[in-house]
């Protein structure tokens, strides 16, 4: 008679912990930050609410990580979009391409991420997030630390290349530059005055480039 194989624990595991991940997020996309409890959160995925603190201290803990994971998950399940100059959006995500043309590199990263900020998946979330960050300094600085700054960091390494290879000015400031990229594309998406667009995402690097290009 054949052995009787053990179950694996890991797996299990893993099953448990995208469980939860994936309750946290429905749950405040649907609820909201405020009204999201790990008793729910547990109910919502079939797990004892023992199991989320034996992994997580808090729900804001659950739910950054939930969504981290979920970013990392989107990211790695895209594919390569029209006019992608060999590389895929989500490759551009992890570190700017540098292909030689400033404006065309920031124009691939700008677009992919204005699909992330349409994608309802990762939308609902996110907006549910930034607002309770605004007055939970705490998660706020979570919020900033662990996704928006090693995000920001690639926009600066990038910015810099350029500036080395003679392509920006000397004097710019890296770190202003980035928020003359990003800073409209959220303040559109937060408010929702028009759409988020890839032409909107185009025209900010025109705009952008072009105020940062060396002077004669």
């Amino acid at each position: 008679m054949a052995p009787t194989k053990a179950p694996d624990s890991s797996r299990r595991s893993d099953r448990s912990r995208r469980a939860i991940h994936d309750a946290a997020l429905a749950l405040v996309g649907e609820v909201g930050y405020r009204r999201t409890t790990i008793e729910g959160i547990a109910a919502r995925a079939g797990v004892g609410k023992q199991t989320i603190y034996r992994w997580w201290p808090s729900k804001a803990a659950v739910l950054m990580e939930a969504f981290l994971d979920l970013a990392s998950r989107t990211a790695d399940d895209a594919g390569p979009q029209p006019g992608d100059t060999g590389r895929s959006a989500p490759d551009a995500a992890r570190g700017i391409p540098d292909t030689g043309d400033l404006a065309a590199d920031l124009k691939l990263v700008l677009r992919a991420t204005v699909d992330e900020l349409n994608d309802p998946a990762l939308e609902i979330p996110t907006r549910a997030l930034t607002a309770e960050g605004i007055v939970d300094a705490r998660l706020g600085a979570e919020f900033v630390e662990k996704l928006l700054e090693p995000q920001l960091a690639l926009y600066v390494t990038r910015l810099r290349a350029a500036q080395e290879a003679g392509h920006v000015r000397a004097d710019a400031d890296p770190r202003i530059a980035l928020e003359l990229l990003v800073g409209p594309l959220m303040h559109r998406w937060l408010l929702r005055t028009q759409p988020l667009t890839h032409a909107y995402a185009d025209a900010i690097v025109d705009y952008t480039v072009g105020g940062l290009a060396p002077r004669p």
